[in-house]
């Protein structure tokens, strides 16, 4: 059974949390300890209704200011597909925690309240959703009940949406009318949108198709563990053991070993201590080559015939997270995948405007939740391809070095 993550974003109040609450309610996925403790938990009770929000606003703050702080993340399933959701805040202040729940979900929930239509908040967030090349966007416009449900209403949101999407580069965005707090077409199709003849918010989920997301003609794979057990029964067994991040293997294939850039053949294939003749993403295995070469962690073993960059400076856009400023000169760590290096933050070229996508004059200190384009040096050559084109190549993270903390999450331009 494959696994969806997704994240929802929207302004504040738009109902993100309400929305997860109802869908883990209706889907039937609330353990009855946990139903319990929010029906005490509800505060202004009409009804017996109780407050689906609280199943996510997990934080005390939250609770008391009833927004979203943190990234919440739920996780439930069905027969068909499992799911991971991440709840990310609304507000301008947390974009950090919206990039952090976003690089790596295949799809976003994008709220609008049916009242408002496209707002500052939709843009932004619709903005990092592009800018984090999420594969697949769901607009669903929310609180109709609260608009007596009207066709009109929808349709003038999906042209303001629809056009505003094609010039930030969105593709495959689908729209749905809802209204989370009633449940209708949440779960079950509803009678209050007889104009709608699209599927249901969860069966939308449930088919939307992931498979093609996964890119199967560049081979990726950096080495997270050499094997060498080194025992009378496995004395020359030396095996290299990773994900395979994109691609396909092959017995016989040539590779080539990066950064080194020294070749050889794949001579065997693991998966779960099994021979196989091939492998392909996002499968775990052990790789066996025909030559003895020097390979740690962090290296990175391609197809001959298809090879990513292999560089020290590398242009990216990085989305500050920390409360201490960046400063051009400062050094981190870079973590790529497997592979950790040290780093300097050359020069800062501009920042974007997350509300237009424009380009502004760098500032002289980045601050929390900003993003610009920068120059990284690395002490020794990093193997990468543009974000754009790989998302699980292209992503790094910055970390200090003295609290280890990420500062930054770097996208490779």
């Amino acid at each position: 059974m494959d696994i969806l993550r997704f994240i929802t974003a929207g302004s504040v109040d738009d109902g993100k949390s309400t929305l997860i609450g109802r869908l883990l309610y209706d889907s039937k996925s609330i353990m009855i300890d946990q139903l319990e403790a929010i029906e005490k938990q509800t505060k202004n009770k009409k009804d017996g209704e109780i407050d689906l929000a609280l199943l996510t606003d997990g934080l005390r703050a939250e609770r008391e200011q009833g927004i979203t702080i943190d990234v919440a993340y739920k996780y439930f399933s069905t027969p068909k597909r499992k799911f991971i959701i991440a709840d990310a805040p609304g507000h301008i202040q947390y974009t950090r925690n919206m990039v952090t729940g976003a690089s790596n979900s295949d799809l976003v929930i994008i709220l609008i309240d049916a009242r408002n239509g496209v707002a500052e908040q939709t843009r932004r967030h619709s903005i990092i959703a592009s800018l984090l090349n999420i594969p697949h966007v769901v607009v669903a416009i929310n609180k109709m009940d609260l608009v007596g449900n009207s066709h009109d209403v929808f349709n003038n949101i999906v042209i303001e949406y629809a056009a505003f999407a094609k010039s930030v580069g969105l593709k495959d965005i689908q729209y749905i009318p809802i209204s989370a707090i009633n449940g209708d077409n949440i779960v079950e199709r509803s009678g209050s949108f007889p104009w709608h003849d699209g599927p249901s918010l969860l069966e939308l989920l449930e088919t939307v198709e992931v498979a093609n997301d996964i890119n199967l003609e560049d081979a990726r794979f950096p080495v997270q563990y050499v094997i060498r057990p080194q025992t009378e029964e496995l004395h020359d067994y030396r095996g290299y053991a990773g994900k395979v991040l994109s691609g396909v293997y092959k017995k016989g294939d040539r590779v080539t070993v990066l950064p080194s850039g020294i070749e050889s053949k794949i001579k065997a294939i693991e998966i779960s201590g099994k021979e196989t003749e091939e492998a392909f993403a996002p499968q775990s295995i052990v790789l066996h080559l025909e030559d003895d070469i020097d390979i740690s962690r962090g290296d990175t073993i391609v197809q001959s015939n298809n090879l990513p960059s292999t560089e020290n400076e590398l242009e990216v856009l990085i989305c500050w997270m920390d409360n201490k400023p960046l400063i051009p000169g400062n050094k981190y760590l870079l973590q790529h995948n497997s592979r950790v290096v040290r780093a300097v933050v050359r020069d800062v070229e501009y920042k974007i405007n997350v509300n237009s996508l424009e380009e502004e004059k760098a500032p002289e200190k980045v601050s929390l939740n900003d993003i610009v384009k920068a120059t990284i040096k690395t002490a020794s050559p990093l193997v990468f391809d543009s974000y754009k084109k790989l998302r699980t190549t292209g992503g790094a993270i910055l970390i200090d070095e003295t609290s280890n903390v990420t500062v930054g999450a770097c996208m490779i331009q």
